[in-house]
């Protein structure tokens, strides 16, 4: 990804999570462009193409329970994608 093309993703992430109502300090802290795209890719590899999507809502999904339950989201976020990377390395493991 060129650095235009990473404006352009990180202007997008700050616009959508504006939309979404979860534009925090918080949520910039914890927000990694790299390491979800990492994780993303990752999970097409090990499993198919499809899986980044879903595994990465899942993860979004489960670090936002956490960060609910009184969780530092940065640190929720990190404990979601390392039970995701966790589970792929199974997965792939297990082919």
């Amino acid at each position: 990804m060129n650095s235009e093309e990473r404006q352009s993703l990180d202007d997008w992430a700050v616009r959508l999570s504006g939309a979404l109502g979860i534009d925090t300090a918080e949520f910039r802290e914890a927000l990694d462009v790299d390491g979800i795209l990492d994780l993303a890719g990752v999970a097409a590899h090990t499993v198919i193409r499809p899986a980044a999507p879903v595994t990465t809502f899942l993860v979004g999904y489960a670090a936002g329970l956490a960060a609910t339950a009184g969780n530092d989201p940065a640190s929720a976020l990190r404990s979601a994608d390392a039970t995701a990377r966790a589970a792929l390395t199974a997965e792939n493991d297990a082919k």
